[in-house]
């Protein structure tokens, strides 16, 4: 160890001589023999100590801790992070002493392990996100590095709802919750499904607050059930109940779906609480009834032909694509018709339930009534005052 000594001028002969080390070199000296030997002493004791890199061989990193001969790193404890270089300051704990013509041995990975033991134990108190990197796949899970230290994590806590495989790949870079920490055994598990689940609460959350009724989403069909569908859309599932899959026979069109079908439909509700929505499918195509209001209008004529009979009523064809329907009480004056009878009739309703006309004959029979009598009324010849008032005086004369 080298100590500057400060020249002074001498008062008598004015030549320049080294002077006697003053209090404050003295004072310096004993600062730097006091923290070598508490560098030694710490070394020794086995605690984490801090250490300044002196030279990089092939093999090992030679370091000052505070003796004659260096202290030596292996610099495979470096694998996994850039090497040092000389000048530079590493954290390393005692791994062998050292002896004639042997270095002492001092490990920076073990005091790595250490260190990250110790934040380990803070983040698992503190309950906070942890981020490592998957350092080994292994038989029912991954072992996780954590700074240095070695964490498990089962695959069940590897992926939302859990995994049966891997698949996350070697230095996959993670965020997770310590979820374990067995201090006396020294053992930590850790749960990335943790995180995920409430990344997944916070997007969805986002997503309930941005969509609203009325909205038309696109979503994939989860799950066919006889009560309808289940879909997800932006990894929130939804209900399409039945009656709202198909204006006509919702029961025929369940079977034209399948799991991971893409589908498009209508927000019915959203209920942000439970973090549910309920879809609708035939909201997304024409209403029947309106379509049906449009080309027949009420008490329209039409011709149909009956197509079935029950004591109830008479099921009728309107051209090749409309339904209609009779009822025993609007038959006309022939009373119940044959199946294959061609009938007039009037419209005078739409069923919502089965999308059919409701025909009247017997009321198209007293439009035609009513047409003949004003057709009578209208040729026959209107009477004069003069005819009038002579039909009365011949009737007069007559008594």
């Amino acid at each position: 160890m080298e100590i500057n000594e400060t020249p002074h001028k001498a008062e008598q002969d004015g030549e320049l001589k080294p002077a006697a080390p003053g209090a404050d070199e003295e004072m310096s000296m004993a600062d730097l023999l006091k923290a070598e030997a508490a560098v030694s002493e710490k070394i020794y004791s086995r605690d984490v100590v801090t250490v300044k890199v002196v030279q990089v061989t092939a093999d090992l990193v030679l370091v000052d801790i505070g003796e004659k001969k260096e202290g030596a790193i292996p610099l495979a404890d470096f694998q996994d992070e850039k090497a040092p270089e000389a000048g530079e300051q590493v954290q390393a704990v005692l791994e062998k002493k050292g002896g004639e013509g042997r270095y002492t041995m001092l490990s920076h990975r073990r005091a790595r392990e250490r260190a990250a033991w110790e934040l380990t134990k803070k983040l698992f108190e503190a309950k906070e996100r942890v981020k490592g990197k998957v350092a080994e796949i292994v038989k029912g899970g991954y072992i996780v590095d954590i700074s240095g230290m070695r964490a498990f994590m089962p695959l069940s806590l590897s992926e939302l709802g859990g995994a049966h495989k891997h698949y996350l790949p070697l230095n996959a870079k993670i965020k997770f919750y310590i979820t374990d920490f067995n201090e006396k055994d020294r053992k930590v598990v850790v749960s990335r499904r943790q995180v995920l689940e409430e990344d997944e609460k916070q997007r969805r959350g986002e997503v309930l607050t941005e969509i609203a009724p009325g909205r038309i989403v696109r979503g994939v069909v989860s799950k066919v059930t006889e009560e309808g569908l289940l879909v997800r859309f932006q990894g929130i599932e939804g209900q399409v109940k039945l009656a709202d899959l198909a204006w006509k026979d919702p029961q025929e069109a369940l079977k034209g779906y399948k799991r991971g079908q893409r589908v498009k439909c209508k927000i019915l509700s959203v209920d942000k609480e439970k973090e549910r929505m309920v879809f609708g499918l035939k909201q997304l195509m024409p209403n029947p009834v309106d379509m049906l209001k449009r080309k027949f209008a009420r008490f329209a004529r039409v011709k149909a032909k009956v197509v079935s009979v029950a004591p109830e009523g008479a099921v009728v064809k309107v051209g090749e694509h409309t339904e209609g329907y009779v009822s025993a009480e609007d038959y006309g004056a022939e009373g119940a018709p044959k199946e294959g009878q061609e009938l007039n009739g009037v419209v005078v309703a739409i069923s919502h339930e089965n999308f059919r006309l409701i025909i009247s004959v017997r009321k198209a029979e007293e439009q035609e009534d009513r047409k003949r009598m004003a057709q009578y009324l209208k040729g026959a010849p209107s009477l004069t005052l003069g005819q009038i008032l002579l039909e009365n005086s011949e009737d007069e004369g007559e008594l």
